[in-house]
């Protein structure tokens, strides 16, 4: 939001600087994004008026002007502004004014002195257009400084607010809050009620209660809305961010900016009949003043007439029923519409909007007769008209229920002691209803605190209002002990850095993303809808965090990143009870950096395999398996302990050609549950015994898994085996065809004897039993 500080300083002026200003603003909540100057420096530039204009005896486009400055006797100003003419008043720089970027002296021109220069925006750094004079109004005093006219000494003051303090959104909200932080008294403005001078009134309706409690309308007939807008009124709107259009539309946009109430003015000779509040229909469309067509969807809420929606509310007006230049009588609007029935709707339409922006966060409702009756009095002082009574439709609005505030509680929580009458003085001053019983505060926030419902919040104020630089900096007190650490569980940390030991780096995804990489990924997956997103491509929650690691993957080569590899330990969301915690990782390009130590070679599913092998610590059992996106050929499913926990594998042709990818990446996504789980250190002496080695080669299946075949060695080795370990893959001549000859290294060694002959063989014969039974695999000769 942003404001002239001379706006703000006419209701509330503390006896502070401007940085000083910011500084308490900024400590008590409200951040002070920038400070602007309202103009750029410049010196000795005055009201002047053209007395002649004649042309120039050498120079075509040139002219020779007669001007007064407010001396005695006029000055000679050459000018080359096509819109030079008697009669204007103009800005006029004197000899030795410093402007932006340039000095001026008194300077012969074309064989003429010109002592001056007549300005346009552009030479004076301000906004507007620069083909010509910067024309002032026809009661601009001559000979007055023009900065000090125009109040260019002014700063404009731009707030970061968060959405909870939607009554900051006015000036009358942020005097009464810096009121409250400094003590200075606030001066808002007198609003008085308007007579009635004509019975004519629209008849309201309200079909969507919950969506729009309350609703006023009033009818003003005979305006001029071609009256010219208070130069106080437009300056104040222009540094506030809001270009001036038209005397009765400037009116409803500054009673927004000065109480916070978004307004509306319909022409009424564009309206058919009475107003309805209600939901859209099916089918409905509306022209915004924007010259936007919107289709309406069920949940939008419009002002309608008898002929359809005029209005989108809490939003936009609709152009055919909004105020021209010869309108001569309005109907005015001022309602509450509920933050819910406002939320997301202007964003689904691709509009940001000042009205939209507050009605989401939350309108005062108990100030929007006094905001109708603001405007309807500006309205009449510089457009004139005559006011008709105001018509009211009115619901349940929402209940400000009290709060118990307990004293030793705020001391508990701040801190610091506070005195209970202070505390008391300092929520009265935000307009709240505060009674003491014993010792405990009993407060009724007001109507414009949508944010104050508990008892944290009222601590919260109390400490803020306090000053936060006047709480001491104390070290903390409670004793400090070490905590338990379970040894059989890893770290989130560790097993982060295990994967950067292991040349990987960690990136963090959107939780939301785009439903259509969900459909990709998985056909069969359902991920969760977002009720109110942030943009259409994040409307969903992930199943799976393979769409942002693969997104990263592109974001990194469009960038000419060749080698990439990635893990990401998050959430994923198969619904709204079950959002287990994965562990995601995607590697892509050549296996090491580029280097004259190691030849090039691209990434497979093996090397990704041996990574997990090592983060594991041990050799890991996988098992094909089928996943729609993964290659049907490089895909496999990890278990551990008898449980499948996830799969690893490279990406899937279709999805490499979708994600238009030059190359296939390999992707895991496990479990982390279980990766973090590990078993006690158990202490074992070396052996002081000889070990014995023997290499066993088995005939089997070609498409029997090695691991299959390790299973079944491992499940019947006896005690002194040490290791079982595949060394070799043999297919080819000596092997038929549909036949592979997998070689096994056994270590055996035991701890208290030297093996026999006849253990080694009775630990073989073991081994060939149960390849032969479970996967019929035998010696090979």
């Amino acid at each position: 939001m942003q404001f002239p500080e001379s706006w703000l300083r006419n209701l509330v002026n503390p006896p502070l600087d401007t940085a000083q200003l910011a500084h308490v603003v900024t400590m008590a909540g409200l951040e002070v994004e920038a400070l602007t100057p309202a103009a750029p420096p410049f010196n000795n530039v005055v009201v002047a008026e053209i007395l002649s204009a004649e042309k120039h005896p050498d120079a075509d486009r040139l002219r020779v002007c007669q001007v007064d400055v407010g001396e005695a006797t006029p000055v000679t100003i050459v000018c080359g502004a096509p819109n030079a003419a008697a009669g204007l008043k103009v800005p006029c720089a004197r000899p030795g004014a410093k402007l932006p970027g340039i000095e001026i002296k008194v300077a012969k021109v074309r064989g003429v002195e010109s002592f001056g220069m007549l300005c346009s925006t552009k030479e004076l750094g301000l906004e507007g257009a620069a083909d010509g004079l910067m024309v002032l109004p026809d009661d601009a005093p001559v000979g007055e400084d023009f900065r000090t006219w125009l109040n260019l000494d002014d700063t404009l003051i731009t707030l970061k607010l968060t959405p909870n303090r939607a009554d900051c959104l006015s000036m009358q909200g942020l005097a009464r809050e810096i009121g409250a932080i400094t003590g200075a008294e606030v001066r808002l403005p007198q609003i008085v009620e308007v007579e009635s001078r004509i019975q004519d009134v629209v008849p309201v309706q309200v079909s969507a209660a919950d969506a729009c409690p309350l609703y006023l309308g009033r009818v003003v007939r005979g305006i001029n809305a071609q009256a010219t807008t208070p130069r106080w009124m437009a300056e104040r709107l222009e540094r506030s961010g809001i270009r001036p259009l038209l005397a009765p539309v400037d009116i409803t946009n500054y009673v927004l900016l000065e109480l916070g109430q978004p307004m509306h003015a319909f022409a009424l000779s564009r309206l058919n009949g009475g107003i309805e509040v209600r939901l859209a229909r099916p089918g409905e469309t509306l022209e915004l003043l924007n010259g936007q067509t919107a289709e309406l969807a069920p949940d939008m809420l419009v002002v309608a007439d008898a002929s359809g929606p005029v209005a989108l509310a809490g939003i936009m007006g609709g152009q055919p029923s909004s105020v021209e230049r010869f309108t001569v009588d309005v109907f005015l609007e001022a309602a509450f519409f509920a933050p819910t029935a406002i939320a997301g709707r202007a964003r689904r339409l691709g509009l940001s909007t000042d009205s939209s922006h507050r009605f989401e966060r939350g309108v005062d409702f108990g100030a929007t007769r006094q905001a109708m009756e603001r405007a309807t009095q500006l309205l009449i002082d510089i457009c004139g008209g005559r006011a008709g009574p105001i018509t009211e439709a009115a619901a349940e609005l929402p209940q400000r229920q009290p709060i118990t505030l307990r004293l030793a509680r705020l001391k508990r929580v701040a801190g610091v002691e506070m005195s209970a009458d202070q505390v008391a003085r300092d929520l009265a001053a935000l307009g709240a209803h505060v009674e003491r019983q014993d010792d405990r505060l009993i407060v009724a926030p007001p109507s414009f605190r949508f944010d104050l419902a508990i008892e944290e919040d009222l601590i919260e104020e109390a400490v803020r209002l306090y000053g936060y630089d006047n709480i001491p900096a104390q070290p903390p007190a409670a004793p400090s002990r070490m905590l338990p650490q379970d040894e059989t569980a890893l770290a989130d940390d560790v097993l982060r850095q295990m994967l950067v030991d292991l040349d990987y780096q960690e990136v963090i995804t959107y939780s939301f993303v785009d439903p259509a990489w969900e459909t990709a990924l998985d056909a069969a997956a359902r991920p969760l809808q977002l009720a109110n997103p942030i943009a259409s491509q994040l409307s969903a929650m992930r199943t799976t965090l393979w769409g942002g690691l693969i997104e990263t993957l592109r974001h990194n080569l469009n960038r000419q990143q060749e080698r990439v590899r990635i893990f990401e330990l998050g959430r994923v969301y198969t619904s709204q009870a079950e959002q287990p915690m994965k562990l995601g990782g995607l590697v892509y390009g050549d296996v090491l950096p580029e280097q004259w130590g190691a030849p090039s070679h691209r990434v497979d599913f093996f090397d990704l395999k041996g990574d997990l092998e090592r983060l594991f610590g041990h050799a890991l059992d996988t098992q094909r398996g089928t996943h729609p996106a993964l290659h049907p050929g490089q895909c496999a499913e990890v278990w551990v302990n008898g449980r499948a926990i996830g799969w690893i594998g490279a990406l899937h042709p279709r999805l490499v050609q979708a994600f238009d990818l030059p190359a296939v990446p390999v992707l895991f996504e496990l479990d982390s549950q279980v990766l973090v789980q590990r078993c006690l250190p158990r202490h074992a002496s070396l052996s002081r015994f000889p070990l014995v080695r023997r290499d066993l080669a088995f005939v089997l299946d070609a498409h029997t898994p090695a691991g299959e075949l390790l299973a079944a060695l491992r499940e019947v080795a006896p005690g002194r085996i040490q290791s079982i370990e595949v060394f070799d893959d043999y297919r080819g001549k000596g092997v038929a065809e549909n036949q592979k000859s997998l070689a096994i290294r056994v270590v055996m060694q035991d701890t208290e004897r030297t093996l026999t002959d006849q253990d080694v063989e009775d630990a073989v014969q073991k081994l060939v039993s149960a390849a032969l039974r479970q996967c019929n695999a035998s010696l090979r000769a």
